[in-house]
């Protein structure tokens, strides 16, 4: 009786393939050779469920969104969840962290959405991905921000479009720098960099 294999399991066990390749090789070895290989199946395999590279490359940068998305939107839903009697500004590090390369499989993941959003710059097909990931994490900042507004931990003149880009900039530095320089820029100096910027926007209220 032949096999039956589930092909929405089969595109994420390569996507898979293609983030160990990346992670240790780059991004530019992932080929569908390399990428056949690594997950240990025939290139015509590879081809069955991707019609090309462009396809296999945009599926990946989707899953690792998902991945992604999925803890930071559980995250966001505890925060911003009218009446939840939470710390507020525990609540906000907890979400903001999961940006952050703080833990073994954050700081996988960061070095794959870094690579995946440089590679865009030169592979316009994966530029949309780039922007809409993008374009997601400032506006899920700008609710945060907009939420401690409301609840009065910023000043009601504060400029929340501002500060969303100021955040999101803090975000990316903190991770570009984790990423090339894990030695100096650890776990515990991101978490203290990213406490502070927060308790000084708390201050300010």
């Amino acid at each position: 009786m032949p096999k039956i294999v589930d092909p929405e399991a089969r595109r994420r066990a390569v996507a898979e393939a293609v983030f160990r390749v990346s992670a240790r090789d780059g991004l530019e070895h992932a080929s569908l050779r390399n990428v056949a290989e690594e997950a240990g199946l025939a290139i015509g395999s590879v081809r069955h469920y991707f019609r090309d590279h462009a396809e296999l490359m945009l599926f990946a940068m989707d899953e690792l969104a998902r991945r992604v998305g999925t803890r930071i939107h559980a995250r966001a839903e505890r925060l911003l969840s009218p009446g939840s009697g939470i710390d507020r500004l525990a609540a906000t590090e907890e979400l903001l962290g999961e940006f952050l390369p703080l833990d073994a499989a954050r700081h996988e993941e960061a070095v794959l959405l870094l690579a995946f959003t440089t590679a865009a710059r030169t592979r316009p097909e994966l530029r949309p991905r780039a922007h809409e990931l993008d374009e997601g994490s400032r506006a899920l900042i700008t609710r945060v921000l907009q939420e401690a507004q409301r609840m009065g931990s910023l000043p009601q003149d504060t400029d929340i479009s501002l500060e969303s880009l100021r955040l999101t900039a803090l975000l990316d530095g903190l991770t570009l720098q984790a990423v090339l320089r894990p030695d100096h820029m650890t776990p515990a100096v991101v978490r203290r960099v990213l406490r502070g910027h927060l308790k000084s926007l708390k201050g300010s209220a």
